[in-house]
């Protein structure tokens, strides 16, 4: 068959651990295979051992990968040439030096693409990816949104043509606009016939209407459920967690983004944020958690006035307010292993000692739903979603009284992602994230695009682009 086709494949981890067993692919040219199921199945791990680019600690021990009906050594250089990849961290992925248009012509510089054409074929691939190259392409990553990140890499990816498209949950930051963009752009590639495409994707609204064929991968694991999972926080209660009066907040290069936010949360509330990539969204938990500069406003926590820099808190209000980025694989060091990201807020801010702190993160762990083996594993060595549910335990380890939570079911399959907002929903109603550091029930303040965590919301905020106006105010929709 003319494209892609592997049999036996099988990689190990350290000690021998099956990480991929015996897995069997194949897409003829023009056709779009899915990689399907749950966290920590080996997606990421099979697309990569396809690619010869297993990490340091995998290593791949069985099975023949074939193209074009030859045995295929994928080498740098045969990637370079032949290879678009979209990684599950686009944003990691991203020269921080880099704009968004030299992002984009480097794979043409790296083929020879003639010079007299890159510069328009790059920004042409910025416009079709729903990014005005006026308006985006001297942008550097840090002046993106996560969702403009990802298109940027997409374009990135799909700017020399590529003989095979490897597409690792291409569409998980991704506003509905956006996403109906890149489906189209696969599909487009699809019928042309020329290419193959494989996919990981926990959407499956996006594997049934591109994949000619699905594999799934791992079983699920019996769920974790120590109590019932509860339902949404049923009234909020009298005395606020945040008030937020007249928050103002500027991009990176100083022009408006979100003026006059006001925001209110009740202990154990449930709060959704909406809008399209680029709005504001995710600035906005980042000010919250003291990372974004504020031009105007203020804010109590707990009935105490909040400092806006991180720099000038105090311990109760560290412990207060925790934040899950989009982007785990950043915030996670990896240079430590998981044991040590968790305990590190478990001693400075909640006081444990260190055998005290190493119970705490192995019933952290257990709550997200990741095996205790998963205490000695490095951030690389981790699925997306299972980084996803590290940065989520080690959010709650300190009892935060309000969690920030920018896109935490992304990276998740269907059924992880409900029971990470099930343990949500009973920390809500029980008061206590981590090692019970408040005394109020938790409260969330959620970033998605996601309609099902929306459904679960007490309140949503909606932010639009015609919002970013200091005379305007985010609509609190009931």
């Amino acid at each position: 068959m003319s494209g892609l086709v592997v049999s036996g494949l099988t990689v190990v981890g350290p000690a021998g651990v099956l990480v991929a067993d015996d897995v069997a692919l194949s897409a003829a040219r023009g056709e779009v295979l899915a990689l399907t199921g749950p966290s920590g199945a080996g997606k990421t791990t099979v697309l990569r051992a396809v690619l010869g680019e297993l990490p340091p600690g995998l290593t791949r021990v069985a099975g023949r990968v074939e193209w074009d009906r030859a045995p295929l050594h994928a080498t740098r250089r045969w990637r370079r040439r032949h290879v678009g990849y979209l990684g599950q961290d686009p944003a990691s992925a991203l020269h921080p030096l880099l704009s968004a248009r030299a992002a984009v012509l480097e794979p043409l510089r790296a083929i020879g693409w003639p010079r007299a054409g890159r510069q328009a074929r790059a920004e042409r691939m910025l416009a079709e990816v729903g990014l005005d190259p006026a308006e985006f392409a001297e942008r550097l990553p840090h002046q993106l949104s996560g969702g403009q990140a990802q298109r940027v890499a997409l374009a990135r990816a799909l700017v020399t043509d590529p003989d095979l498209l490897v597409l690792d949950e291409p569409t998980s930051a991704l506003d509905p606009q956006a996403l109906e963009t890149a489906v189209a752009l696969i599909r487009r590639r699809r019928a042309e016939g020329r290419s193959v495409t494989l996919i990981v994707s926990h959407d499956d609204a996006v594997v049934t209407g591109l994949a000619d064929r699905v594999v799934r991968l791992g079983a699920l694991p019996a769920p974790r459920s120590p109590g019932s999972a509860g339902g949404r926080a049923g009234t909020r209660a009298a005395g606020a967690v945040l008030a937020v009066d007249g928050l103002s907040l500027d991009r990176p290069d100083g022009t408006p983004l979100l003026g006059g936010v006001e925001v209110t949360i009740a202990p154990g509330e449930f709060v959704a944020v909406l809008g399209p990539s680029g709005c504001g969204k995710s600035t906005l938990l980042r000010a919250l958690a003291g990372l974004h500069p504020v031009r105007a406003g203020s804010a109590t926590l707990l009935g105490e006035p909040l400092p806006w820099p991180v720099r000038d808190r105090n311990v109760r209000a560290l412990r207060a307010l925790a934040l899950v980025g989009q982007d785990p694989l950043a915030a996670l060091n990896p240079a430590r292993p998981v044991a040590a990201a968790l305990r590190r807020p478990l001693r400075l801010l909640g006081g444990l000692g260190r055998a005290a702190a190493t119970i705490e993160a192995e019933r952290l762990l257990a709550a997200v739903g990741l095996p205790a083996g998963t205490a000695h594993r490095y951030p690389a060595a981790l699925s997306g979603g299972q980084r996803q549910r590290v940065a989520l335990a080690r959010a709650l380890a300190a009892g935060p009284a309000l969690l920030l939570a920018d896109e935490i079911t992304a990276a998740l399959d269907t059924e992880t992602a409900e029971r990470v907002l099930d343990l949500l929903d009973r920390l809500r109603q029980d008061g206590r994230g981590g090692q019970g550091g408040q005394d109020t029930a938790l409260a969330v303040l959620a970033v998605t695009h996601d309609a099902t965590v929306a459904a679960r919301a007490d309140r949503v905020l909606r932010i639009d682009h015609s919002m970013i106006d200091d005379r305007r105010k985010v609509t609190d929709v009931r």
